[in-house]
């Protein structure tokens, strides 16, 4: 992650996640009165058994004895609704509250900058979005279901066992600070594992995307052995740290229906000892006996409980971390409706991370309206983040970028980026039609006839024709189901429907065959003719036609000039044409 987060209590992120539940407190309100009359149900349960036994069994009362069943069906009819709307109540109130974190968790990923994701997988933040957000939902339903209905039963029983006998409570009482101590440490180690199993579903759905996405090369180079090594590791590491979960809850709950049988052999020792058996009937004692017996369960469930209650937490600290990264700088005030596309870089440097070199290096160019500049050079002589910088995907360390005069700094990043339309080398298209591929970002009302004029200008409408639905044809997760270049024209039909007056070309051709890049080259042309158009080129040939060729070396400007000057300076540029051509 590109920030640092401090330690948060658990206290904290409870409260900040009870934030959530705030807009639902009526609901949380009925719920916890259907709680307190389940919980008084429980007590009502061990209450019975002191007429039954004293009344019933001993007295023979046959009001009491005809009362009692219906008493009964009475009870635990009360106590099965008390459990239906509380169970159903803290679950809706919980899925609200989940819909409400993935929202945030979403339109966070669309504002961070791009350095976030530089130190960030995709495997980490899907798991984030998808199984910390669950094991939130069952902190909040589960964990508070069973934490306050049973703390309340407890309660109850207890108020109950008060009434019978002060003194065999007080004995009862005596095993409660053990057990405080028992779950308080166990609390600390659920929470530790739980950051760790959360750290390893992130790695097991991090190694499981990269082979799904790169099946192919898996295939192709053999690589399955060594996948498989790789995934059995993080797997191996996900089932260790569920085993110490486990292995920590199977003796959390044993030990304390221990110490709490340890008060319980206590008081029924001391309750038969004859001097007590004056003061307590045997309806009381029973009743009493009941009561304890009643109060393992619920204790037992507030022990396993501990293990989803801290999980929780330790989900939603990761929630809100990723909550509190910052968004892209966006303090612009400026806004422009379509600019004239001119295009100046004054002295600009730039490094991704301040102690290691820079990437770009006192940086100086200006591009006229309409102009083509195309940038050549070796990989990772700084070409593509030269133009990464003018989208502000990066902010600069030094020098300014000025678009018809405005620094790029002063400009509202929507507003900066409706100037641009992108054409990747590598093509990002969505599991969707082509027609919305083509349109993406644009409002839903472009006409099916502007999306076929920006396919037949692309020369895609061809190839769109032969798909089986023609435009509203599924391209499949990142147009799986189209040949490289058929996702290339897309990718270029996308960009001249936008009309933007920057066009910013990253191989554009690359992924085509000759034949294609013919055509598309054509098309290209006629674009920039009213364009601004940084182009960054792998094939000298495509850029021929530039107003102006940059030659880049580490991050910085060799030489510049048109396709014949620099061939006559007989320098780097020469040399690269030369080389290629030899290729060729």
């Amino acid at each position: 992650m590109t920030q640092q987060h401090a330690e948060i209590s658990a206290i904290q992120l409870y409260k900040r996640l009870l934030r959530y539940a705030k807009p639902y407190w009526r609901v949380f309100l009925a719920v916890i009165l259907a709680m307190v009359v389940y919980s008084a149900t429980e007590a009502g349960v061990a209450m019975i058994m002191k007429p039954l036994m004293d009344d019933g069994f001993v007295g023979r009362d046959t009001d009491v004895i005809t009362m009692l069943p219906l008493a009964i069906i009475g009870l635990f009819l009360i106590r099965g609704l008390a459990d239906f709307f509380t169970t159903y109540g803290l679950g809706w109130i919980a899925r609200n509250v989940i819909k409400t974190l993935r929202e945030q968790m979403f339109n966070k990923l669309l504002v961070l900058p791009s350095a976030f994701y530089d130190h960030s997988t995709s495997g980490q933040l899907m798991s984030k979005l998808l199984y910390d957000v669950e094991q939130v939902a069952s902190a909040a339903t589960d964990a508070a279901l069973t934490m306050i209905r049973d703390s309340l039963t407890i309660l109850g029983l207890l108020a109950w066992m008060l009434y019978l006998s002060g003194f065999l409570s007080l004995l009862i009482l005596f095993t409660v600070p053990f057990i405080a101590l028992l779950v308080y440490y166990i609390s600390v180690r659920f929470r530790r594992i739980s950051k760790n199993i959360q750290n390893s579903m992130g790695n097991v759905s991090h190694v499981s995307g990269e082979i799904i996405d790169g099946h192919r090369e898996v295939k192709t180079f053999g690589g399955q052995a060594y996948e498989t090594k790789r995934f059995d590791k993080v797997n191996q590491g996900n089932r260790q740290q569920q085993m110490k979960k486990i292995a920590t809850d199977a003796v959390a709950q044993p030990l304390t229906a221990l110490i709490a049988a340890v008060g319980m052999a206590l008081v029924i020792y001391i309750a038969t000892l004859p001097q007590m058996l004056d003061k307590i009937t045997v309806g009381d004692f029973i009743s009493f006996v009941t009561a304890m017996m009643m109060l393992l369960t619920p204790m037992k469930r507030l022990t396993k409980v501990n293990a989803k209650l801290q999980a929780g937490i330790a989900a939603a600290e990761s929630i809100f971390n990723l909550l509190d990264e910052k968004p892209e700088v966006d303090e612009g005030k400026l806004t422009i409706e379509r600019a004239k596309g001119h295009i100046e870089y004054r002295h600009l440097s730039f490094s991704y991370n301040a102690d290691k070199a820079k990437v770009l290096d006192d940086i100086s160019f200006i591009a006229a309206p309409g102009q083509t500049i195309a940038f050549v050079g070796h990989s990772g002589s700084g070409k593509t983040t030269l133009v990464s910088l003018l989208a502000r995907f990066y902010n600069v360390d030094q020098g300014q970028i000025f678009i018809d005069g405005i620094d790029i700094n002063q400009l509202q990043l929507s507003a900066l980026r409706r100037q641009m339309s992108l054409v990747n080398q590598q093509v990002v298209l969505f599991n969707d039609t082509v027609a919305n591929n083509i349109r993406y970002g644009l409002s839903d009302d472009v006409s099916e006839d502007a999306i076929i004029e920006a396919a037949k200008a692309a020369h895609a409408w061809d190839f769109i024709q032969r798909l089986p639905d023609g435009l509203h044809t599924q391209v499949g997760e990142n147009g799986v189901l189209l040949s490289g270049g058929q996702r290339q024209r897309l990718a270029i039909a996308r960009a001249l429907l936008r009309d933007a007056p920057i066009l910013i070309l990253d191989e554009a051709t690359s992924a085509l065959d000759t034949e294609a890049e013919r055509h598309i080259q054509a098309a290209l042309e006629t674009l920039m003719q009213q364009r601004t158009t940084l182009v960054i080129a792998h094939r000298l040939s495509t850029i021929e036609n530039a107003d102006r060729i940059v030659v880049m070396h580490n991050g910085e400007i060799l030489e510049s000039g048109t396709h014949a000057e620099l061939l006559a300076k007989g320098s780097h540029y020469a040399e690269l044409h030369r080389l290629q051509f030899q290729e060729a």
